[in-house]
């Protein structure tokens, strides 16, 4: 009986080592978020934008920003056609396993429209980043972006 009994001891705590290393691997960080910001704004201004570097551990795609603070909430590229800079928005932004994609000022970017508030330096805007793999499996990260007149170098948040 106790050879029984040492033997479903010994397989339950096998099996509960097995189930933590399982839950830490589901756990570990899939996309890691640093140098997040948002430009501060004026009175009455209505736009700003936001940057930040993602790292995805496997591809992903941005497929989406939401934030309670401004009415439109946009994945946004910039560049040159011409001599023109023109910005547009689209509609999802890829993020290659293991690179860092940057949005920055003049390129890839978050776009704040119909801001219902003045974000003032020192301050935090909440955001939801949204995010689908290759099997289509979405995953959200939220965040607390720190209001910045430029680029906060030790913000890192991960998912």
């Amino acid at each position: 009986m106790r050879i029984r009994s040492a033997r479903s001891v010994f397989s339950f705590i096998l099996f509960m080592a097995l189930a933590c290393g399982v839950a830490r691997a589901q756990s570990a960080p899939a996309v890691e978020v640093s140098q997040a910001w948002v430009r501060a704004t004026g009175p009455g201004q209505m736009a700003t934008g936001g940057f930040m570097r993602i790292t995805a551990r496997s591809a992903l795609r941005l497929i989406s920003i939401s934030t309670p603070a401004a009415g439109v909430a946009e994945i946004h590229e910039m560049k040159m056609e011409g001599d023109i800079m023109k910005m547009r928005a689209v509609t999802s932004l890829e993020l290659p396993a293991g690179t860092t994609v940057e949005l920055k000022p003049g390129g890839y970017h978050l776009m704040l429209m119909d801001l219902k508030q003045t974000f003032a330096k020192g301050g935090t805007v909440p955001m939801t980043l949204r995010f689908r793999d290759a099997k289509g499996a979405e995953s959200r990260l939220e965040l607390k972006v720190p209001v910045a007149a430029a680029a906060p170098t030790d913000a890192v948040h991960k998912h």
